[in-house]
């Protein structure tokens, strides 16, 4: 706040009460649009616990990975005990019936008719069916890739070249066994739940997936 010549002659006759409610007006009328700038100018940014490793559950913290860097977040995936696999450098990634009650299942070929027809499978017949994994796996595959949409692989790819930072667990890579080997070299940090939290807690949007 800049206070001119003249105002500072009118504010030398001013008592100390009369100085301070000038300043707290003055105050008032610049400090909103002050910080409107400085929120305009923030970066924000997103931080995602990515938890499961199977097929169906990947695409969730890319997409919305890939998405937010292209918006010009600042995006930080945290991989935790199963979604650890998703940073492994060979993606084996399949669809598991156990987590999806209900699943809808829809063909990805055949005639429109059939195209169209859901077919709701609950989980106990799925899991009881020897290789559904390695069918659905295919199936949803290949759904994906009729829409247009990008593979696991893709979207990996297409985060990590937005500047995604990608973040694995310490504990669980010495649970599991893991080596840093194991993993894309993009990789940089291994650490724990306490080194992550603080970023979570200063992001704009946190997701646990």
């Amino acid at each position: 706040m800049s206070i001119t010549a003249e105002k500072a002659g009118q504010m030398g006759g001013l008592d100390t009460k009369q100085l301070e409610k000038l300043i707290d007006s003055r105050l008032d009328q610049t400090l909103p649009r002050k910080l409107a700038e400085i929120e305009a100018n923030k970066t924000p940014s997103m931080a995602l616990i990515a938890t499961k490793g199977t097929l169906d559950w990947a695409y969730p913290p890319f997409i919305l990975a890939s998405t937010g860097a292209a918006l010009g977040w600042d995006v930080k995936i945290f991989f935790t005990f199963y979604g650890l696999l998703l940073l492994k450098k060979e993606l084996g990634a399949q669809v598991s019936p156990l987590g999806n009650p209900a699943m809808p299942m829809k063909m990805p070929f055949g005639p429109k008719w059939f195209q169209n027809f859901v077919w709701p499978m609950p989980n106990a017949i799925m899991a009881g069916i020897p290789g559904f994994e390695k069918v659905a796996t295919v199936l949803m595959k290949q759904t994906f890739k009729n829409k247009g949409v990008a593979s696991i692989e893709e979207l990996r790819a297409l985060s990590l070249e937005a500047g995604v930072e990608m973040i694995a667990c310490q504990m669980t890579v010495d649970v599991f066994g893991f080596s840093k080997d194991d993993f894309i070299p993009e990789v940089k940090d291994y650490v724990g739940a306490a080194s992550f939290l603080p970023i979570a807690s200063k992001s704009d949007v946190c997701l646990f997936i």
